[in-house]
């Protein structure tokens, strides 16, 4: 299979240098460890959990696991024996070499938690999702910026994508084995992967009682993407409680699966809803999951904007994360009835983003822009990321951006 380089691989070495530890999260089969093995100097040993009897002697004895595996180590898929983090914490402590363990975690149920109490100080954490635009074309990845002048350097570099081109790529998503290597059946490869995350992740890691009732909340949410949560009218049509509803929403966050868009409110703003929008990170699972079979049937399909939206948020969530940031991103929607897609929020200034299925967007896309005028904050330059296939001027601080630009 292919190697596609990866644009957290330069931060990772450059803060394994720093830190005695580094830990990659992210769903599974994302390419955490194959990127890891990749970067890896000569001398670095692996081990990985997934192995039974390796994971019960992790479990049972982990000081004479670490004695067995010896650092500079990866140790991969760390959430089955959280019991290593303490002494992980012992050994660091009494070193002064840097990156000795780089660890892997498909799941952030618990990781988290006990990754703050035992190595706090001591741990790079990066979050990884599936391949991106850039990474997929092999160009150079940064955080996206809304400037015209940043927008048009990487004109030069970009290639072009039609409507077709993009929407192949929304269906077969963002995982490395099918981007990498000829997958003919999309459908038999997203099967054993939600097969995969129900078995090992969710019956092994949770309190999930029927996976049958997981996997249909899992379908409605896909269904569901890109729009405000509604946690009431999702557990009526799985047929399960509110409670439940907003539990198995956590699963699938820190899971890597969904994330969450926040509003963008405060006291001028009085009208904005307060409820998140809901995206999938791998809009290939999404269609999966929604029961779509081709691109052509979604792209003509009445959730074909949705998973436009998707595809675009998934990607600008890319690149921050890729660079080690956190995603400044919002959106607004008020009682009213006006919206703006996206907002990047960044040094007290805001840039609004509208996204559009469309070749050709009017200059009504950005109608709602002048809303955030209400706010103390600085209002940058727009963009309306779109199917378009030049970078065009709407007005002198708005302009129409292909979404291969990102």
């Amino acid at each position: 299979m292919k190697y596609l380089k990866r644009a957290l691989e330069e931060e990772i070495l450059r803060v394994s240098k720093s830190y005695p530890v580094v830990l990659v999260t992210g769903p599974r089969q994302v390419g955490k460890t194959t990127m890891l093995r990749k970067i890896a100097e000569d001398g670095r040993n692996y081990v990985s959990l997934d192995d039974m009897f390796i994971r019960q002697l992790a479990k049972d004895d982990p000081k004479l696991f670490l004695q067995r595996y010896k650092a500079p180590l990866i140790i991969d898929e760390i959430q089955y024996a959280p019991e290593l983090l303490s002494y992980i914490k012992i050994i660091v402590d009494e070193s002064e070499e840097r990156g000795l363990y780089w660890i892997t975690g498909s799941q952030m149920f618990h990781l988290m938690k006990n990754v703050s109490e035992s190595l706090a100080g001591r741990v790079a954490v990066f979050n990884m999702y599936g391949l991106s635009n850039s990474e997929i074309s092999q160009s150079k990845s940064s955080a996206y910026e809304t400037e015209f002048d940043t927008l048009l350097k990487k004109m030069v570099s970009s290639s072009k994508q039609s409507l077709t081109d993009v929407f192949e790529r929304i269906f077969r998503g963002s995982m490395p084995a099918v981007n990498s290597m000829e997958i003919d059946d999309v459908e038999m490869y997203y099967s054993s992967y939600v097969t995969t995350y129900l078995e090992r992740d969710i019956r092994d890691l949770t309190q999930v009682g029927s996976l049958t009732d997981f996997l249909r909340f899992i379908q409605v949410c896909a269904s569901r993407t890109g729009t405000l949560v509604n946690y009431s009218e999702i557990a009526k049509e799985v047929g399960i409680t509110s409670a439940t509803a907003k539990n198995w929403m956590s699963l699938l966050i820190s899971s890597g699966i969904v994330i969450h868009l926040q509003p963008y409110f405060n006291n001028a703003l009085k009208r904005a809803v307060k409820s998140p929008k809901m995206y999938f990170m791998d809009t290939g699972l999404c269609a999966y999951l929604a029961r779509w079979t081709s691109p052509e049937a979604l792209e003509v399909s009445a959730m074909a904007g949705e998973f436009f939206e998707t595809y675009v948020i998934s990607e600008i969530v890319k690149t921050y994360v890729n660079s080690g940031k956190k995603p400044p991103l919002y959106f607004y929607r008020d009682s009213n009835g006006k919206e703006i897609d996206l907002i990047i929020e960044k040094n007290n200034t805001l840039y609004p983003i509208e996204i559009k299925k469309s070749s050709s967007p009017k200059k009504s896309a950005i109608k709602n822009f002048p809303v955030l005028e209400k706010t103390s904050s600085q209002i940058g330059q727009g963009n309306v990321l779109c199917l378009s296939d030049d970078l065009l001027p709407i007005d002198d601080k708005n302009h129409i951006v292909p979404v291969w630009l990102i």
